[in-house]
């Protein structure tokens, strides 16, 4: 049941959020709230892989 609620949520997150990889961000040059997306994401890809 966990593992369903993250690969949708993944899903949602990949139709809404931006991809910082598309565009090429330096994360060492990120901002905080580009980082706090970019963990977000990881966080949610993590747990929907798990």
């Amino acid at each position: 049941m966990q593992k369903t609620f993250f690969k949708i949520l993944a899903k949602i997150n990949k139709a809404i959020l931006p991809s910082f990889t598309k565009r090429r961000v330096d994360l060492a040059k990120a901002s905080k709230l580009q980082m706090a997306l970019f963990g977000y994401r990881l966080w949610v890809t993590k747990k929907a892989l798990d």
